[in-house]
């Protein structure tokens, strides 16, 4: 498991809905945003669990995946620097059906419920915010559901990949043909073909299972129509606001979670392993 060495440089703005806030509805929440490391694997909530907290990726991905009754799985949505996980709290339902699961190793930061509903409850403008980022995670749910079912698995594991990468400060991730049968919910066979033709056509790099490199102008040529749905109901329905990789200084605070992985963090500069 890996994790960014530079939380020393993060900053809440790196989150695009709270850098999309105008400055006092920020300010009244920046004194309880708190930064935390978000490790590979950190089931920030499961099916059914009561959601205390509210997370602001800046610069991990955690998955919304719902898990079958035989331990198999399938993601739905991702959210990262775009969004928010625990859309649950906003919509009065406390909990949701999905787990969520960090696979991009990095950092975020958390935000107590009560301080969520409350700045909610005022009507102003983190309430339209967030309300038209449920609308863009809505729409990226059925998109899911539609790629899956009527899309090849190239074509799923390009949509995939390019959600992923739009979601990172970096140009490269390391991924297992394992976890990447798991978002996408098909046999890690269907994933190693997948990769293979992938290979073959130049869109990706890969050896001994793992996908290392990318050409995104390939990739984005053969993914189907569902990326580009995705995207342009994002840009939509939300506030154009600059990429968050300018760093700023801030504190980090250790995870305290009953569901926290153990093992430490690494540092890495230009590969992201998720």
């Amino acid at each position: 498991m890996r994790t960014p060495s530079f939380s020393a440089r993060q900053s809440p703005r790196q989150n695009r809905l709270l850098a999309a806030l105008p400055e006092a509805d920020y300010a009244r929440l920046l004194p309880h945003l708190e930064l935390v490391p978000m490790p590979r694997g950190w089931v920030l909530y499961e099916s059914g669990d009561a959601q205390g907290n509210v997370f602001f990726p800046t610069t991990g991905i955690v998955a919304s995946c719902h898990v079958m009754e035989d331990g198999s799985s399938a993601q739905t949505a991702v959210a990262g620097n775009d969004g928010m996980v625990g859309v649950a709290l906003v919509m009065g339902g406390e909990s949701t059906t999905s787990r969520a699961v960090v696979f991009s190793a990095g950092y975020g930061y958390r935000l107590g419920s009560g301080v969520l509903k409350a700045e909610f409850a005022q009507g102003g403008s983190l309430q339209r915010l967030l309300l038209r980022y449920l609308q863009a995670l809505m729409t990226q749910t059925a998109q899911t559901a539609v790629c899956n079912r009527h899309h090849s698995v190239e074509q799923q594991l390009c949509r995939w990949l390019l959600l992923s990468l739009d979601r990172l400060s970096l140009r490269e991730m390391t991924l297992s043909h394992e976890r990447i049968a798991d978002m996408l919910g098909v046999r890690r066979e269907g994933v190693t073909e997948a990769a293979v033709k992938l290979r073959a056509a130049g869109l990706i790099e890969y050896g001994r299972g793992r996908i290392t490199a990318f050409d995104r102008e390939k990739l984005e040529a053969e993914v189907c129509e569902c990326y580009g749905v995705v995207n342009a109901e994002y840009a939509r329905l939300m506030p154009e606001v600059p990429r968050p990789w300018s760093w700023i200084p801030s504190k980090v605070s250790p995870v305290s979670s009953r569901n926290s992985p153990s093992n430490g963090l690494r540092a890495f500069d230009r590969v992201a392993e998720v």
